[in-house]
């Protein structure tokens, strides 16, 4: 007994000298609970931006506009003259729904000629959008109600039989890009992105730090003394192993019959943008970290909250700013982005203009501080020898 609470008692002192575990083992824990419970916080979706064409400007059309403003659920993000260009403006401002009031829809009330309020409902997140379209029509139903109670009761109808014998105007809903409603074409492309960053994080980890733990960064360098030849060197192989990964997605994609269809080099574009954004991050920590463990449970706590933070499942506008700013760093949340418009939203390659830049810049900054560090440490190697 007194042998086995020795080996605990060492177990103990182990685990607390380990200064990078004890952080991840009593950090992690109170850093997720921090980031999902305030990623989650209002516990329901408001605030969802939606795009009202108004070729109307009558005084009904006016007050529903305002009946649109006044709820919690939504917010009109822009009034637009006609359906013109309406779809670019949804999708800049990440507009979920698209109302269509249109031309005499005031007059056509008051002459009872059932005028068609449409809703355009973008179906690529079916919990954004069902929240925005129940909203719109919410309001489209209230202000039904009001018209046929105030017209029939002017009639001297009851209020309770004015409500079952008139209405106003039609509402029409159409849904696009609705074959995101199979959950499984919703998630199952997230997830495989997310799974890919992690794994290259996982795999770069060991990049460098495995040099520096087996003592051999010394006899690499006296191989490849050039910075930028050893970045390459340590990075080709997993890009061109993540080539093989995209194409075992691609074939998933054929056996569950999901056919991805957008401009194939601009989308190979993104994707190389990402995997050497992620690779630059990966053997940054590398660098940085001399220990293979340590490396891997830094990056681990990286890559495990990426998907719940990307913001492709729950509106990353929902979030508090500071959570927004740490999604932004971790390139899977701006290539979901991307994905997600070229692939279920059908958008147009400058619609990705802003995450690709915000890729870009990840790759960018990472890789200067990789070469700074790099050069730092083969600096430090060579003046020993």
């Amino acid at each position: 007994m007194k042998t086995l609470l020795e080996l605990i008692g060492r177990e103990f002192t182990l685990f607390y000298k380990n200064k990078v575990l004890l952080v991840l083992f009593l950090g992690a824990p109170i850093l997720y609970g921090v980031l999902i419970g305030h990623v989650y916080q209002q516990g329901k979706v408001t605030q969802m931006p939606i795009v009202v064409v108004n070729e109307d400007n009558g005084p009904m059309s006016q007050t529903f506009i305002d009946m649109l403003r006044d709820n919690e659920s939504i917010r009109v993000a822009q009034i637009l003259p006609s359906l013109f260009s309406s779809k670019d403006v949804a999708l800049t401002h990440e507009a979920t729904t698209i109302v269509h009031i249109p031309r005499d829809f005031s007059s056509g009330i008051q002459q009872n000629r059932l005028p068609e309020l449409t809703l355009f409902v973008d179906g690529s997140n079916t919990l954004t959008s069902n929240t925005a379209m129940m909203a719109v029509n919410v309001c489209a139903m209230t202000m039904k109600a009001g018209i046929q109670i105030q017209s029939q009761m002017k009639k001297g109808v009851p209020a309770y039989i004015a409500t079952q014998q008139y209405e106003p105007f039609k509402t029409t809903i159409v849904k696009q890009n609705i074959r995101s409603g199979n959950y499984l074409y919703f998630m199952l492309p997230g997830v495989l992105i997310t799974v890919l960053q992690q794994v290259l994080l996982l795999a770069l980890a060991l990049t460098f730090s495995s040099e520096f733990e087996n003592n051999t960064f010394g006899n690499l360098v006296a191989k490849m003394p050039n910075v930028f030849g050893l970045i390459i060197v340590k990075i080709v192989p997993y890009m061109l192993m993540s080539v093989g990964i995209i194409a075992l997605y691609w074939g998933f994609g054929k056996y569950y019959k999901m056919p991805l269809y957008a401009d194939f080099w601009w989308f190979t574009l993104c994707t190389f943008v990402f995997i050497l954004a992620v690779c630059f991050i990966g053997i940054l920590v590398s660098a940085v970290l001399p220990s293979q463990l340590k490396a891997t449970e830094v990056l681990m706590v990286i890559a495990t909250p990426a998907f719940i933070l990307s913001g492709f499942t729950w509106p990353a506008s929902l979030m508090p700013t500071w959570v927004q700013w740490i999604a932004n760093v971790i390139p899977s949340t701006h290539y979901l982005r991307i994905f997600r418009l070229m692939f279920i939203q059908h958008g147009e390659n400058y619609h990705t203009d802003k995450a690709l830049i915000a890729l870009s810049i990840i790759a960018i900054v990472s890789f200067i501080l990789v070469v700074i560090v790099l050069a730092w440490k083969m600096k430090k190697v060579k003046a020993e020898k």
